[in-house]
């Protein structure tokens, strides 16, 4: 069972939005959170001038997905590198610096910190890299390993705790189980969701999953099957998958479908003359009334005049 723990956040200006510097008790080290916008104003700050790794976050011009951007970087006093980084990186929102209140740190351990958290990004697939290389773990004495690893488990305990879990890997919200005889009334155990044709083939069909999607809390323990609603100029749903297991994906409270098997095709239910933007969000509905359906309207109860998305 893992342990409770505190931290010590000091929002520096009084904005949550703003500047935030993180301590623990008994801990060797500081953490600064702060958005792009504040760092001419606080570039120099005295933690700026110590050894550290920092971690940059934001959103890639042309990104596909609701994946951050991220890059790890490290240095003897990291100021210098992050005034770069202003300079040349424009993806970035937000900056996670992790830096010595004294000698706690030096070139070896925070090359060291800064392998360790490439490797865990890469492991995690919950993000996309900016570093063009993927450093080689440097060699460190065991005493040295050791105190390095427990900064690094710190840091590794912020972190989620200031919005960041691009370092964890995903595990499942739920693993969905043989159906049950319903004790309610709701028996909805599948999500329709809409895709464009390229997304269709190349994530539905082809990597057995499905991302990055919203689902609500209550039906997050219900959700057993997934069917996919081909956009224009198809304007149907033709496939459904089983679910094996819901996975969080990204920063911002989506999920990732797992399948336990390839997608089956069915008979094609057309979007019909249910009402605009039906299928412009997940929907939820049974796999029985899906496999009898005639149409989008009908599956949803619903019936007018419309264009199909």
């Amino acid at each position: 069972m893992a342990e409770p723990y505190t931290i010590h956040i000091l929002v520096v200006d009084g904005d949550p939005g703003g500047v935030k510097i993180v301590d623990r008790q008994n801990w060797t080290g500081w953490g600064i959170a702060f958005p792009r916008s504040a760092w001419p104003s606080i570039a120099k700050r005295r933690e700026f001038g110590s050894p550290g790794v920092y971690i940059l976050t934001g959103v890639s011009e042309g990104a596909q997905d609701e994946l951050p951007t991220v890059y790890v970087g490290q240095g003897d006093e990291i100021r210098t590198r992050i005034d770069t980084h202003y300079a040349e990186k424009d993806f970035w929102a937000w900056g996670y610096a992790f830096v010595s209140k004294g000698t706690a740190l030096n070139r070896a351990h925070t090359t060291w910190l800064e392998h360790a958290l490439i490797d865990l990004a890469h492991e995690a697939g919950q993000c996309h890299l900016d570093n063009n290389t993927r450093p080689k773990e440097p060699n460190l004495a065991e005493w040295e390993r050791a105190d390095t690893q427990g900064f690094l488990r710190k840091i590794l305990r912020i972190l989620p705790l200031i919005g960041v879990r691009v370092f964890e890997r995903p595990t499942a919200v739920t693993m969905p189980t043989p159906a049950q005889p319903p004790q309610i009334a709701d028996e909805r155990d599948t999500v329709v969701v809409p895709a464009w044709e390229d997304g269709f083939k190349e994530t539905f069909l082809g990597q057995d999953c499905w991302h990055t999607i919203r689902i609500s809390g209550g039906m997050l323990q219900r959700i057993r099957f997934i069917a996919a609603y081909r956009t224009a100029p198809v304007s149907a749903i033709t496939h459904y998958a089983p679910v094996e297991r819901i996975e969080p994906y990204g920063d911002h409270g989506g999920y990732r479908l797992i399948f336990s098997a390839h997608a089956k095709e069915i008979t094609p239910i057309p979007y019909g003359n249910a009402v605009p933007g039906t299928m412009q969000g997940p929907r939820y509905t049974s796999l029985k009334k899906l496999l009898a359906a005639k149409s989008v309207a009908e599956l949803f109860g619903q019936g007018t005049t419309a264009q199909p998305i």
